[in-house]
């Protein structure tokens, strides 16, 4: 079977001419070793793998390294018969140093290259570039097109599918070859360079950056719980439906009251938050698609060199906001080894799509749903935005105190950071990598929840049926003088034990405890359930800033482990963290309940 290496820049259009060429029919592939995520799919018996975006063989990040590794490993081993190099139209010269050094390694290895131009939709005119000249020049097969539109993408299909002999050998030049072909077969000038201009001198002021950044990043947020409103009710009355049809058939018995409290109680509250990780992995993508992130990025890097980070920090700490694995994996684009270390010391503290489900839960059980301006800003959505910056705000204190550390011997390096043209995103991979973000965390977190949901159900059906008798209620009454300075009783503190597992096995855990206790009055009304049990302003307050401190996930002990090379310092932080969320939980309960 014929397979092709696609590899390119960063912000290149690769992945969305990937998406093209394979559909939906792709995954992350497992060469062994690897830790960053690779994209496999097939077309027509073609097998194509998209290595991660870099920007050279001389790579200095370790997101890069390791990229350039595995790549350079798949031509020498020969895993892959073709290389399809993506070059961006708009930023001929830059694409063209790096096609060019893919090119020394595909003659290198007797491997045949495809190039292939993307994004001439955004040129002015096409026509201007000589692609013939530079074709001959480049010795390899050409291909001007726009993933966006599909322009030329027949005329690539029909190029893979034909025999191409490898390159022949070329001097080392790289910079000063790609500046001469740029200068004699290229645009006279960067196309897009007064619109990017005039956007660079809104979202890079001081006043209006600063302003934008944070009217952006509100709507944000308040977008996560408007857009996923309506796809909420729908898996709460399928829910509610499915509990009840399944009521009907299944009489009164183990089984019936297994199926009613553990399967709909605890995993149907956990189900019902997967639209808003949906909408805020798609948005996030949104931003950095267009090229904003880059822009803030480097708005953030002044105040956060202040705190001991780099503006590259921006990009993992806001990727922690949807899991912080992948934004353990992107800590390894920061340049300085001093401040990688101390990103990934605070990734822990962004609000990760795990994080999501509880605060959405608490929110929505002690903020009313009051809307302001006609519904586009609401106080539940200004509250979730606000634990969100909660959390950030703890992260910077934390970066501070370490970067000013004695103790802290790290290697530190300059901040460099290429910036992208702006560009409109288009949605098919925005919403195939939204898809795979949910399924990933439903593949994660899923087995985790239902086996602690089925340990929580026997625990607290066991020995008799009665949920006060219990096992579980033995537990959570031992565990109750803990809780007792947060005015929380004991189901809390079971949710909040088996939540160390993943954080957001803590509503399922009180969607079984409670459905248990009124099972048969409400079969997924979790929300109301906890409201009518008298959960205080106060107490939900306190829950909320527990878990936006605490680490409480597996995997992203796991990862941090995997990054650190020890156990020791993913230790010290669930312990420091939890120590800290602890007494943060204790004062403002304190303060709001005075």
């Amino acid at each position: 079977m014929m397979s092709v290496a696609v590899v390119g820049k960063p912000n290149s259009g690769k992945s969305l001419l990937f998406n093209r060429l394979t559909g939906l029919n792709q995954k992350v592939t497992n060469f062994p070793g690897i830790t960053v995520e690779v994209k496999k799919g097939e077309r027509n018996g073609v097998t194509f793998y998209d290595f991660p975006g870099f920007y050279s063989f001389s790579a200095i990040t370790q997101d890069e390294v390791i990229s350039v590794e595995k790549f350079h490993e798949s031509l020498v081993e020969k895993k892959v018969s073709v290389i399809l190099c993506i070059l961006d139209a708009t930023q001929l010269s830059s694409s063209l140093r790096m096609g060019l050094e893919v090119r020394h390694q595909a003659a290198r290895t007797a491997t045949p290259i495809i190039f292939a131009a993307n994004m001439i939709d955004e040129l002015e005119n096409p026509q201007s570039i000589d692609w013939s000249g530079l074709r001959d020049q480049l010795g390899a097969p050409l291909v001007p097109i726009s993933a966006k539109t599909g322009q030329g993408y027949n005329e690539l299909l029909e190029t893979i599918g034909r025999p191409v002999d490898p390159p022949k050998e070329s001097p080392l030049a790289f910079f000063n070859e790609a500046t001469e072909l740029s200068a004699r077969f290229g645009p006279k000038r960067e196309d897009a360079s007064s619109r990017t201009s005039f956007w660079d001198r809104v979202f890079l002021s001081p006043l209006w950056g600063l302003v934008s950044f944070v009217f952006i990043m509100t709507i944000l947020f308040q977008a996560v719980f408007t857009l996923a409103v309506p796809f909420m009710d729908s898996i709460e009355m399928l829910v509610s439906f499915s509990a009840n049809l399944a009521v009907s058939y299944i009489p009164n018995g183990v089984f019936r009251d297994f199926i009613v409290d553990a399967f709909f109680g605890g995993i149907g509250a956990f189900l019902v938050f997967v639209p808003q990780i949906f909408f805020l992995t798609f948005i996030i993508g949104l931003l950095e698609d267009s090229g904003y992130l880059a822009r803030a990025a480097i708005l953030c890097h002044r105040p956060l060199r202040f705190f001991g980070l780099s503006g590259k920090s921006f990009i993992p700490m806001l990727t922690g906001h949807a899991c912080a694995i992948p934004a353990v994996y992107a800590a390894r684009m920061i340049d300085s080894p001093r401040k990688r270390f101390i990103t990934l010391l605070i990734i822990p503290l962004m609000g990760c799509s795990a994080r999501l489900p509880v605060y959405a839960f608490l929110i929505a059980a002690i903020i009313p749903q009051t809307t302001y301006f006609g519904g586009l800003v609401g106080l539940q959505g200004l509250a979730l935005f606000g634990m969100y910056l909660f959390g950030i705000f703890v992260a910077l204190g934390v970066s501070w105190l370490l970067s000013r550390s004695s103790r802290l011997k790290v290697q530190d390096i300059p901040f460099i950071l290429e910036m992208p043209p702006y560009r409109i995103p288009h949605w098919q991979p925005l919403v195939v990598r939204s898809m795979q973000s949910i399924l990933q965390f439903i593949k994660r977190a899923g087995g985790i929840i239902f086996v602690a949901t089925i340990s929580i159900w026997v625990l607290g059906y066991f020995p008799d049926g009665n949920l006060d008798n219990s096992y579980l209620s033995h537990l959570g009454h031992a565990i109750q003088p803990i809780l007792a300075p947060l005015d929380l009783d004991w189901k809390y503190g079971v949710a909040i034990l088996t939540s160390f597992l993943a954080r957001e096995v803590f509503v399922g855990t009180l969607g079984t405890l409670f459905e248990i206790e009124n099972a048969e009055e409400n079969f997924s009304g979790l929300l109301q359930n906890v409201q009518n049990a008298g959960l205080s302003f106060a107490s939900g307050m306190a829950l909320l800033v527990f878990y936006a401190i605490a680490l409480q996930c597996a995997s992203t002990f796991a990862i941090l482990k995997s990054e650190m090379h020890s156990y020791k310092g993913p230790t010290l932080m669930v312990i420091a963290y939890g120590l800290l969320a602890f007494a943060a939980a204790w004062i403002t309960y304190v303060i709001i309940a005075a």
